[in-house]
């Protein structure tokens, strides 16, 4: 039984292929367009997924999209007419896509597989589409590819159709939704305008905000409690929509909010003030807040013992960790892709177990989403065809000989654009698509944002640490292969606050050491951690065991293969093209190191920096 699962449209379009409800291939078209959170159908990540199984349309059972377009129409033009007058500059603008193209979903599909086949040299599809509804896409794809036989399930996000918060109950190959709250009332949303007010993008910038948080004070927690969201203790809530402006405007936010938290949104790429740093950290200690209340209220009401997550809410790494640790639930596993990329994973899966009756069946490693490396693979001979043809110097090395030869290089405060086997299916780079240093580098912070991402200085790096060491480091005592759980750094690693630097404010604090892993130790003494285990990733785990063998550390700091406005990157082409751009030291494609040194100088060097710029 072969599915094909397919997110598009809104943002962050994706293509996923199940077969015997297992998950073979999973890519997101960004990778492909080079277009950062391209919402356009998936053409080239449908044609991988097919390909990489070696199959046609023809060979596909099912193709399911991950929501309902009818029931999302239906709620925009009630929400339209609850509020007429206002909103007519929004609903002018909505309609014409909705008439021409979404409203007409199936027929727009159909064109788009037409043109697929085509490019194939296959056969069309001919078989009917199944449209289950986001936020059950969203729950199958928390719970069936979980190491549980049963779960309670929780999808967070920003709107569905109505639902912007579910929860039900998975068990075996069934999974039932059991409650929700409903549009225009949404946690996902609630962020999403302190995003746009703190002057960052949304859909995009919410990671700025959560990096952000440990830089201010909760000084507008109580204002938020008492004039956006009434949260009660059960978890449910509602927003005061007069301080919203997103059912009927063209923003998030509108003047009334403005006034309450004393004056107009940041600019963007305007200086950073305390205000936005209070601000985001206030909104993340009341989103933590909230999780939490819904998460009891889940407990209590399914009586299970074990969650799954999924929704753009479940990528707060933040609340993720501050929920496991109140041990709410005694275990958590949330989907690496839980915003929209991973819809089109769990359209697939509620295709298959929920329409086809397929049963469900037991991971072969740790959980079904094998590691999250469900990419296009980058194959050591196919480097060196690139490489050659390009007359781009570099040495092919052994195994041992490269991760021995990468980790000298680390351990000199060397930068690595580190690319290997599979891609990653998901926001995060998980050792296959890094850039990589040393943690214990006070600098390396600094460097990576302003010489290698071209981003805020502030932003955060994650550690990628040995899966057998990581209590030796982090007070973390389950795994967290996919980067999506926020824990303290041990005690005994942690530098105390001096004096002076008690008298420092915001961003003036960002380069004072905190650990002895300073490079990947948060404001707030802790880490955003991703394990790495040597059944999921052998090389990415042989390598950081090469630089543990010469440092003692067994911890690198690993951020996303990419710089600011760009996808992470996907082919050699893309890497090498990154690598030169920025002031990466060396690049490994496979077994194949390549120095910046030695290579030749970039021609035809437009204003590269500022295509970079734009976020």
């Amino acid at each position: 039984m072969r599915v094909l699962g397919i997110s598009a449209f809104y943002h962050d379009s994706a293509a996923v292929l199940v077969v015997d409800g297992r998950v073979v291939a999973a890519a997101q078209e960004e990778r492909f367009s080079r277009k950062k959170h391209d919402a356009r159908f998936p053409r080239h990540a449908a044609a991988y997924c097919l390909r990489q199984q070696g199959l046609t349309l023809a060979d596909v059972d099912r193709i399911a999209f991950y929501d309902k377009p009818l029931l999302k129409f239906e709620r925009l033009l009630e929400t339209y007419l609850s509020f007429a007058p206002r909103g007519w500059r929004s609903f002018v603008a909505a309609m014409p896509v909705w008439l021409k193209e979404k409203l007409f979903l199936e027929k727009l599909l159909r064109d788009e597989f037409d043109r697929v086949a085509d490019d194939m040299g296959a056969p069309p599809w001919t078989g009917p589409f199944l449209f289950p509804e986001h936020h059950y896409s969203h729950a199958a794809s928390a719970f069936y590819p979980s190491p549980f036989e049963e779960a309670a399930v929780l999808t967070m996000d920003g709107v569905g159709e109505w639902a912007t918060t579910s929860f039900g109950v998975g068990s075996g190959s069934s999974l039932t939704l059991r409650g929700d709250i409903t549009f225009p009332h949404s946690l996902g949303l609630l962020y999403s305008a302190f995003t746009y007010y703190t002057g960052f993008k949304v859909n995009s910038g919410e990671y700025k905000v959560m990096g952000l948080a440990p830089y201010g004070e909760p000084k507008y927690v109580d204002a938020i409690l008492t004039h956006l969201i009434d949260l009660k203790d059960d978890g449910s809530f509602r927003l005061n929509m007069d301080y919203f402006d997103y059912c009927t405007g063209l923003q998030m936010t509108n003047d009334r909010f403005h006034r309450l938290f004393g004056g107009e949104p940041r600019k963007p790429e305007s200086p950073l003030t305390q205000r936005e740093m209070d601000l985001a950290r206030s909104i993340q200690y009341v989103t933590e807040l909230a999780v939490l209340k819904i998460a009891r209220h889940v407990r209590k009401e399914t009586g299970m013992k074990h969650l799954c997550m999924a929704g753009g809410v479940a990528l707060n790494c933040v609340a993720n960790g501050k929920l496991l640790r109140e041990k709410v639930f005694d275990r958590l596993w949330i989907q690496p892709a839980a915003g929209d990329a991973g819809g089109a994973l769990g359209a697939a899966l509620a295709a298959y177990h929920g329409h086809a009756g397929g049963a469900r069946r037991p991971a072969d490693g740790p959980d079904g989403m094998e590691g999250s490396y469900l990419g296009p693979a980058v194959t050591s001979d196919e480097v060196e065809v690139f490489l050659k043809r390009q007359g781009y110097p570099y040495e092919r090395l052994t195994d041992q000989a490269l991760f021995d030869a990468t980790a000298d290089l680390l351990a000199k405060e060397s930068v690595i654009g580190w690319v290997q086997d599979r891609m990653e299916f998901g926001p995060r780079a998980l050792g296959n698509r890094s850039i990589i240093g040393d943690a214990r580098s006070p600098k390396m912070q600094s460097v990576m944002n302003l010489k290698i991402k071209y981003r805020e200085s502030f932003r955060p790096f994650a550690p990628a640490v040995l899966e057998e060491r990581a209590a030796d480091y982090f007070e973390l005592d389950e795994p967290s292969p996919y980067m999506l759980l926020v824990a303290p750094v041990k005690k005994t690693r942690c530098v105390p606050v001096s004096d002076e630097d008690r008298s420092l404010f915001g961003i003036e604090r960002l380069n004072r050491p905190r650990s002895d892993i300073p490079a990947v130790t948060h404001l707030d003494y802790s880490a955003r951690i991703q394990t790495v285990s040597k059944r999921t990733n052998p090389r990415f785990h042989a390598l950081l065991t090469a630089f543990a063998t010469r440092t003692g550390y067994g911890v690198l700091v690993n951020t996303s293969f990419n710089v600011r406005g760009e996808p992470i990157v996907c082919t050699p082409e893309d890497a090498y093209r990154c690598f030169m751009r920025t002031e990466m030291d060396a690049l490994v494609l496979g077994n194949c190191l390549l120095r910046k040194d030695v290579q030749p100088k970039l021609t035809a060097d437009s204003d590269w920096k500022a295509e970079f710029q734009l976020d």
